[in-house]
Formats: structure tokens, C-alpha cells, sequence
């Protein structure tokens, strides 16, 4: 194919041998994007109006929609649930906790009754100190097992207090595991309730900072509480 093509016009003259003609080696060459396949030139295109383009092309809005707040009783549920989780994980090692420390008074507790066997034994006794003279009846024996839990068996024993309800008989290493346990899941209740209740989804970079710290301080404020009580 051709890239250039003659550019046609009609032009009258006189050749030298008198005849009427057009002179084809004069004729221009035009690029062949200029030009129809007869050789004529291509007309410009009259402008687009764009105003009128935008009209034809326009389509009513649609309405915008408020976003809908999300739902408060997805987190409600969690905080009130992972709040009462963090309490009884709290309760549980706060004694624990002060006797690791130093806080408690050593004694001997004599068992009247044991129930079920393993994870589900249930044993009860009474508590008598060595030193404070004070006696507690029907504590709760905590890590008693194999022969010493029997009726009339009179085991070494520790209580943080007279107003104390167990008397824990298991020390060293799993007396320490015992309130550990127990710290750990306290904290764990705090971050899922920041998860949760979307504290740390907030927009406010200031408010997100309140709302994380708040859901971290409930918990340990409770476990704070426990550990004055079982003082």
C-alpha cells in the first residue's frame, strides 16, 4: 500500500502543445492520512459540542444513603461477657497471688470429706493456724490428692486470713502457675474486649487511645478489687 498518494484538483491551463490538461507530475503528494482513497482531501471534522455530549450523557443521581451506625449489641454482649470472664479468673488468683508473695498464715487443716476423684475431687475441712491462734471451719482444701485425701487426715496447709474460704495445700511451682494462669487470662478478657467492642477501630486517633486504655483498665481495676478483698 501506498503511504503518499497525488492530491487531486481541478485546475485549467494551457500545456505548451496547446492542449488543456493537468499536469500529473506537478500535482502535490499528501500523506495518505490526509486523504480519501480517490485522492481528495479530508474535510475536518466540525467541533463537538461537549456541553450537548454532557447532556445527552447525563443520568440522574442516586440518592446517597447515611451510612448505618453499626450494631451496639454485638459489643455490649462481649464486654458484659468477657467482664464477668476477667472476675472469676480475678477471684480465683487472688489469694494465690498473696501467698506467692509472702501474705498468708501457715497451719494444718484437718479433712472431714472428700468427693469424686481426679480433676473432680471436692475436699472440706477445717483450718487451724500455728502461730495467730485463730481456727476456720469448713474452708475448702485446694491440691490435696493421692493418700492425704481421706476423712482424719490432718495436712500442712496455708490461708491468706480467717476470712478466708480455702486453704491451699499445693506450693512451689504449681502454687505459682495457679495465679500466673489466672493474671494471664485476666489480660487476655482486656484485649478482647478492646477487640470486640471496636475500641481500636475508632477514627479519633485521641478517642481510639481512651477507648483501648479503658477497655485494658476495666479488668485490671477488677482484678485490683479481688486482691484487696482476699487481703
Amino acid at each position: 500500500m501506498p503511504r503518499r498518494v497525488p492530491l487531486r484538483r481541478h485546475r485549467r491551463g494551457r500545456a505548451a502543445g496547446g492542449g488543456t490538461h493537468a499536469d500529473a507530475d506537478d500535482a502535490p503528494w499528501a500523506p495518505i492520512e490526509q486523504v480519501h482513497w480517490d485522492g481528495t482531501p479530508v474535510r475536518e471534522e466540525p467541533p463537538v459540542d461537549h456541553l450537548l455530549v454532557r447532556v445527552l450523557r447525563w443520568r440522574p443521581a442516586r440518592p446517597t444513603r447515611r451510612p448505618h451506625p453499626p450494631d451496639p449489641l454485638p459489643g455490649l454482649a462481649a464486654l458484659v461477657g468477657l467482664s464477668l470472664a476477667a472476675a472469676f479468673f480475678a477471684w480465683v488468683s487472688a489469694a494465690p497471688f498473696w501467698l506467692a508473695v509472702g501474705h498468708g498464715t501457715s497451719g494444718r487443716v484437718a479433712v472431714y470429706q472428700c468427693t469424686g476423684s481426679g480433676l473432680d475431687q471436692r475436699c472440706r475441712g477445717n483450718f487451724a493456724a500455728d502461730t495467730q491462734g485463730w481456727t476456720a471451719h469448713g474452708v475448702t482444701i485446694s491440691g490435696l490428692s493421692g493418700d492425704r485425701a481421706e476423712p482424719g487426715a490432718l495436712v500442712p496447709a496455708r490461708m491468706t486470713g480467717p476470712e478466708g474460704g480455702t486453704a491451699y495445700v499445693d506450693t512451689g511451682a504449681a502454687g505459682h502457675l495457679r495465679w500466673l494462669l489466672g493474671l494471664v487470662a485476666v489480660l487476655g478478657c482486656g484485649v478482647g474486649i478492646v477487640r470486640w467492642t471496636g475500641a481500636a477501630r475508632l477514627a479519633d486517633p485521641r478517642a481510639r487511645r481512651w477507648a483501648v486504655a479503658a477497655g485494658l483498665a476495666g479488668p485490671l481495676l477488677i482484678t485490683a478489687g479481688f486482691l484487696t478483698a482476699a487481703w
